[in-house]
């Protein structure tokens, strides 16, 4: 089957997602076309079933802004001509799933379209009224369109309100990459490369530092738990929030035990080292490096926000707070690093329950069975 990808080439969850996924398909025969504005960032493999077509977006001075759907919308047009695509996958309703109905109709083909809602594309722009119709256009459109969650799939109902059927398939991970293997010895390298003691426990998050994420209340969760557990806060990342969290960690005293790593281009060995990992969002349709960071061996504290109560089964996998109490994640906290027992029996159910749920070889069937049916036409 010949396959087109259009995502963002980034390091979000999204992203990620399109690019596992593409290399996965490959890795069954399929031919799969990337069409994007760069190289995406997990793409770090030659394979030749892999087609890479980026188009560069130019400025031009009668635009305001550079016309990244127009161009990219073109490029997945010549693309469908050239190759005879069967399937395109857009990942965001807005504007991917959009660009991909233009170069349809650009191609004049009758290749189908899938579109995956990731979660920013509903929970954030699909409160703005000047979008909402074309999201719902872009959503109803797509011959199949796809939610990484039951809880994105009911916020899309709430806010878009599509005349179309949304079928929820989870994200997943590489397992060959993201497991146990060799977690104390990197455990134990990543700690001499900080300065950490060996006994000293690791608390790890990683995301963009946006304000939906919410790393105040992992700062002052952490504060209470650093008073009775020696631990330090491991946070990977950058982004707008960075430099009012690194003045919260001053003003709290903090300095020696939190440390910001910035961007890393390998986090696993991040997750290999921490004993648990916080994602206490406002928003979160699915929770990617959570999933990420559970098959590693941390065991997680999340809020109840979208999708991370789905990845996190309470008192079984992990443990789940109310989006906002701090104190109470605190207390999880405290429990999971001083309770061996515990924190062993969350680490089998989760790695179990992940085997499960989350196999990325059953994720990917669901995929390669959308694209089947609809290259079939049923």
């Amino acid at each position: 089957m010949r396959i087109g990808i259009t995502c963002y080439p980034g390091v979000g969850g999204s992203g990620i997602i399109a690019t596992e996924l593409g290399i996965q398909m490959a890795k069954r025969g399929h031919q799969v076309h990337f069409i994007t504005s760069k190289v995406p960032f997990r793409l770090t493999i030659n394979h030749p079933n892999i087609h890479i077509h980026q188009t560069d977006i130019n400025s031009y001075s009668v635009f305001q802004y550079p016309p990244y759907d127009i161009t990219i919308a073109s490029k997945i047009a010549e693309v469908i001509k050239y190759y005879d695509l069967d399937v395109i996958h857009m990942h965001y309703a807005v504007p991917h799933a959009i660009c991909g109905i233009l170069a349809k109709q650009m191609a004049g083909s009758d290749v189908k379209i899938i579109s995956t809602l990731h979660g920013t594309d509903i929970t954030v722009l699909g409160h703005d009224a000047s979008l909402t119709d074309a999201i719902k256009f872009g959503i109803e459109s797509s011959d199949i369109t796809t939610a990484v969650s039951e809880s994105l799939k009911r916020d899309t109902y709430r806010l878009i309100s599509p005349d179309k059927e949304i079928t929820p398939v989870y994200n997943f991970i590489d397992e060959k990459i993201f497991n146990l293997e060799d977690r104390e010895e990197a455990g134990k390298h990543l700690k001499k490369h900080y300065g950490i003691p060996e006994e000293t426990k690791v608390v790890m998050h990683t995301s963009n530092f946006r304000a939906v994420k919410r790393i105040e209340d992992i700062i002052r969760a952490f504060n209470i738990t650093s008073q009775e557990v020696d631990a330090v806060l491991m946070l990977v990342g950058d982004g707008p929030e960075m430099n009012r969290m690194r003045q919260l960690v001053h003003n709290l005293n903090l300095g020696d035990k939190v440390i910001f790593t910035g961007q890393q281009s390998d986090v696993v060995s991040y997750y290999k080292m921490s004993d648990c990992f916080m994602l206490l969002s406002e928003q979160e349709s699915f929770g990617l490096a959570l999933l990420e960071a559970m098959n590693c061996g941390s065991v997680p504290v999340g809020s109840d926000a979208g999708g991370i109560s789905e990845v996190i089964r309470h008192g079984e996998t992990g443990y789940i707070v109310e989006t906002g109490d701090y104190r109470k994640a605190a207390e999880h906290l405290i429990r999971l690093l001083t309770d061996k027992e515990e924190h062993m029996r969350l680490q089998k159910n989760m790695l179990d329950d992940i085997g499960i749920r989350f196999k990325s070889e059953n994720i990917i069937d669901q995929y390669e069975n959308l694209y089947f049916a609809l290259k079939e036409g049923k």
